[in-house]
């Protein structure tokens, strides 16, 4: 019979290393780096579209004079029209908030872009993202379209259905039928949830990929495993606006 203090010494090396595999897919790391990224949607009012576009084409750079521009895309298919959809990166939370303090101080902001388009807006909504662990946000080569494709996974996190997720994330990518350019895990907004924003040459490209990935069995195989873990999912067709960096 083993000593004591020899099972529970054991115990403990089996707990630490099960912290250490889980942790590898959680969100812990890079909020240890502090740096995140807010996903903000607005719904626009009918007909209103262009017209927002081109005030803030005129006046993008007022807004990205306080804080980084990641991309910026219309909504083309997969969710409710007239509505778009960008992405804000924050070194942290203090740097959040010292933006927006600046915001409501910079009175050209306000009276350019704020005022003028607040009319023309009829919902918006906001999440907080972190970069997952084994993933670093990707450049594409040239312009295209994007896909967000947004997973609602069981609850327990990435500790519990990461590993699984990852193999089907990289399974597309290993096989070329897709650009990976991002994988977040939600902070603030619904837990649980993960965004994966791939890139395509066009939306036809994207289609033919699609297909591909559909009949390939090392795809097949690795989604079926993840999808043990999946809730619902949904995606949305993005098109860059003209100002957009990620294009």
């Amino acid at each position: 019979m083993l000593p004591l203090r020899s099972v529970l010494a054991r115990a403990l090396t089996s707990r630490t290393l099960a912290l250490q595999v889980c942790s590898s897919f959680a969100t812990g790391p890079r909020q240890n780096d502090g740096m995140f990224y807010e996903f903000r949607t607005y719904s626009l009012k009918p007909s209103k579209m262009n017209e927002f576009l081109e005030n803030f084409k005129k006046n993008v750079h007022l807004r990205t004079a306080h804080s980084e521009l990641v991309g910026y895309w219309s909504v083309e298919f997969g969710g409710r029209i007239n509505k778009v959809f960008h992405i804000w990166k924050y070194e942290n939370f203090a740097h959040r908030t010292a933006v927006r303090k600046a915001l409501a101080k910079d009175k050209e902001w306000q009276e350019q872009f704020l005022i003028p388009n607040l009319a023309l807006i009829d919902k918006q909504e906001n999440e907080i993202t972190y970069l997952v662990p084994w993933c670093k946000l990707e450049k594409p080569p040239k312009e295209g379209v994007y896909e967000l494709a947004t997973f609602q996974m069981k609850p327990g996190g990435p500790a519990l259905w990461g590993d699984a997720f990852k193999r089907a994330i990289n399974a597309h990518v290993d096989r070329g039928y897709t650009r990976l350019v991002g994988v977040f895990h939600t902070e603030y907004g619904t837990l649980n949830r993960v965004h994966v924003l791939w890139w395509n040459e066009s939306a036809d490209s994207r289609a033919a990929g699609r297909h591909q990935s559909h009949e390939d069995p090392r795809v097949v195989a690795a989604v079926r495993e993840s999808v043990n873990y999946l809730v619902s999912q949904q995606n949305m067709l993005l098109i860059p606006a003209s100002f957009s960096p990620l294009k």
